[in-house]
């Protein structure tokens, strides 16, 4: 058991020598305590602990480099900087016990559900979804780069596996200052096969409305600490055409064009105008999703999807095509390599249909 309690050293309850050595303590020394637990109606817990006993085990320097209790504001900087004391405070604590919720609930969802989890590598020869979102690095005398998306891997495992998932890390090179710009995110992702893009937004929206449930349970108390509070949803969630994300936020003053992706601020927007806590966005052009993207009928739009939550996206995803002459016309159109695509018998064998949630931002 862990967690924080209230000692409290009545003079007439404890004796002398505890009641000398508690007036020595500073903030953040490190105790052991051997007492009586008693009830209290002051303490916060409603229990508080009389010491019997009490061992200084180490004595923090004084004054510490910043408050961990939050009393009082802690620049940015100094909180990375001693990112082991900062982890002492109530908000951050509560941020990483949540975090571990998360991904307890997405590996219990889905290895109960039969999927296999899988540890791709991270470090690649080639791009994984194209772009210059990439960093280099020389492995032995050859280039090499750091995975932007265990995308390819995926696949190659659910042909055998037929529904899979990982966590792990990628990384994207992106130079820009903003809150939700990504270097290096730990990613959850699944793939299955014989899917479409619908059967996997099913799975991602029952999967985020047991997250909000087991969360909203288990987290409680961490959910009040950073000022949270999670409203259940209801499912099905609601798809919105891109055009007609487009053509609502046109109608209200928003500045952007079909071909143009959505900021941050128009995620928000929108799920203002649309008064919905989730809801996916469908119908993507096709040139603004990847290479493996399956297109629509109409060859304009893609089977993709983005999740919005809260006015945020955290997942998005695509059926891929399982077409290998559609495959290579579709590397070829954006630009890069077909050659490892069709070197061997078996990268030209016809495949299952795949789809899987990609980017899933926990």
């Amino acid at each position: 058991m862990s967690g924080i309690v209230q000692v409290t050293a009545p003079k007439t309850k404890v004796s002398p020598d505890i009641v000398k050595e508690i007036s020595t303590l500073h903030q953040e020394d490190v105790i052991l305590v051997k007492g009586k637990v008693v009830s209290s109606k002051i303490a916060k817990k409603g229990i508080e602990v009389i010491p019997e006993q009490l061992e200084v085990v180490n004595r923090a320097e004084t004054p510490l480099p910043l408050d961990p209790r939050g009393v009082q504001n802690t620049l940015l900087e100094t909180r990375l900087n001693w990112r082991f004391l900062d982890f002492r405070s109530e908000e951050s604590n509560a941020i990483f016990k949540i975090q571990s919720k998360i991904l307890q609930t997405f590996r219990e969802f889905f290895t109960t559900r039969h999927y296999v989890e899988i540890q791709p590598p991270v470090i690649i020869a080639s791009a994984s979804e194209g772009g210059a979102e990439l960093f280099s690095l020389k492995y032995f005398e050859k280039d090499a780069y750091l995975a932007q998306s265990p995308q390819l891997y995926k696949q190659m495992c659910a042909i055998s596996f037929e529904k899979v998932y990982t966590v792990l890390p990628v990384f994207r090179a992106e130079k820009f200052e903003q809150p939700t710009h990504l270097n290096e995110v730990r990613q959850m992702d699944i793939e299955q096969a014989f899917s479409t893009d619908e059967d996997v937004m099913k799975v991602l929206e029952e999967f985020l409305a047991e997250l909000i449930k087991k969360i909203s349970v288990s987290c409680n108390e961490e959910l009040e600490k950073i000022g949270q509070k999670l409203e259940p949803l209801h499912l099905p969630l609601k798809r919105v055409q891109y055009r007609d994300a487009i053509e609502l936020l046109r109608e209200n003053g928003e500045d952007i064009q079909v071909g143009n992706d959505f900021s941050k601020t128009q995620e928000k927007r929108l799920s203002q105008l649309l008064k919905e806590e989730a809801f996916f966005i469908v119908g993507w052009p096709s040139e603004q999703k990847a290479f493996y993207a399956m297109p629509n009928q109409n060859g304009n739009t893609s089977r993709a999807f983005d999740l919005i939550y809260r006015g945020l996206e955290i997942a998005s995803g695509t059926q891929r095509i399982h077409v290998p002459a559609l495959l290579i016309q579709q590397l070829k159109s954006k630009g890069l390599r077909t050659s490892s695509s069709t070197s061997t018998r078996s990268d030209m064998a016809p495949r299952p249909t795949l789809a899987g949630p990609l980017d899933w931002k926990g």
